[in-house]
């Protein structure tokens, strides 16, 4: 009978904790609308940044590398976040978790060192790449 009343008493609390999780969701999309301001104009649905008023249209052409790079920086973002973890927990893991670290990072720059060998961390234009190499592959007369 004590281990039914137990078990009964772990379902109550997350029952509790996920009402409070809903009420609080529901406070926080609810507290906006009844707060905010309700006045209408043209000017209100402008965009406003940083104290200046926009100029011309939103859509502009973004080349993809910039959407690489944010990539980039996820990954090794969450790579850092990982390895916080690994070293807040450094003397639990042992030397089982030294070696998956290592594993870890090594993993990492062999994709590190992929990217870099195709080409997708050079940002220099094609015509300036072909320069380059020329520029390369002729002896020097000095």
């Amino acid at each position: 009978m004590a281990a039914g009343a137990t078990e009964a008493a772990g379902y109550w609390s997350f029952g509790i904790f996920l009402f409070g999780v809903v009420g609080m969701c529901a406070f926080m999309l609810a507290a906006p609308f009844f707060l905010g301001g309700r006045a209408w104009g043209r000017a209100k649905n402008e965009p406003f940044e940083s104290g200046i008023v926009s100029q011309g249209g939103a859509r502009l052409r973004v080349s993809a590398k910039f959407y690489l790079v944010a990539m980039f920086f996820v990954i090794f973002d969450v790579e850092a976040l990982f390895l916080y973890a690994w070293a807040v927990s450094v003397r639990e893991s042992g030397w089982m978790g030294f070696i998956e670290a290592t594993i870890f990072i090594l993993v990492l720059l062999a994709g590190l060192v992929y990217l870099w060998r195709i080409g997708a961390l050079d940002w220099a234009p094609e015509a300036r790449r072909r320069r380059k190499a020329a520029s390369q592959s002729t002896p020097s007369d000095h």
